[in-house]
């Protein structure tokens, strides 16, 4: 598998959907973790790129077939330059790409998990930045992982720390807990996320009371 690699110069060209586990049984299909809600992506036969772990290069493949395991975000695919098992499990970590211009098309008020990540959120009202997106989860509907900018945490400690309602022992054990506090979540609901401005990185948000409470 040395031909069609190429440089990955601009790693912004590419759009990870799935991670190479691990080979799945003799004839060297994959198990490949899900990045991305667009299930073709796995199970449409067609051109894909594998990158390497370190991003250094891509490469062309061509998917030949693919399958959901319920359950899980996992899917079993089969790459036609990939005959056994040894040749499968020489891709562990690799990641499974596509490029950016290969996008299915969404809706409005949809966004790509990709476009998020990074975003500045800021409080809408006060124009305060209140952290980074790192990550999109699921728990019924979507939420924003935010990790917080650390001047919040900060301010938040030294509440802790001056707070004339706790014993020096419980004064201690709370600003342990709260050093680990890094992120909160955010549900990702136009009421509470009223902008999400791509071009400009930025995302502002209008907190019901308690949402930004750290003393949890």
């Amino acid at each position: 598998m040395t031909e069609n690699n190429l440089l990955s110069e601009n790693l912004n060209d590419w759009i990870e959907v799935g991670t190479i586990v691990a080979p799945q049984g003799l004839q060297g299909e994959l198990r490949v973790i899900s990045n991305s809600d667009f299930s073709e992506r796995f199970e449409k036969p067609g051109t894909r790129w594998l990158q390497s772990p370190q991003g250094l290069y891509t490469q062309e493949v061509e998917l030949v077939r693919g399958r959901y395991v319920p359950g899980k975000k996992l899917y079993i695919i089969q790459l036609a330059q990939v005959k056994d098992r040894t040749q499968a499990d020489a891709l562990r970590d690799y990641k499974l790409v596509v490029s950016k211009s290969d996008r299915p098309k969404i809706e409005e008020g949809e966004y790509y998990v990709s476009d998020l990540i990074n975003l500045g959120v800021y409080h809408q009202e006060t124009g305060e930045l209140i952290g980074n997106v790192t990550d999109i989860l699921w728990a019924g509907h979507d939420l924003l992982e935010v990790k917080l900018y650390q001047k919040n945490i900060q301010k938040e400690l030294e509440i802790s720390k001056y707070s004339p309602k706790t014993t020096s022992r419980k004064k201690q054990k709370n600003k342990i807990k709260k050093t680990k506090i890094a992120t909160i979540l955010i549900p990702f609901v136009y009421e509470i996320v009223p902008v999400v401005d791509l071009e400009n990185k930025r995302i502002e948000i209008n907190p019901p009371v308690g949402l930004l409470e750290l003393n949890q």
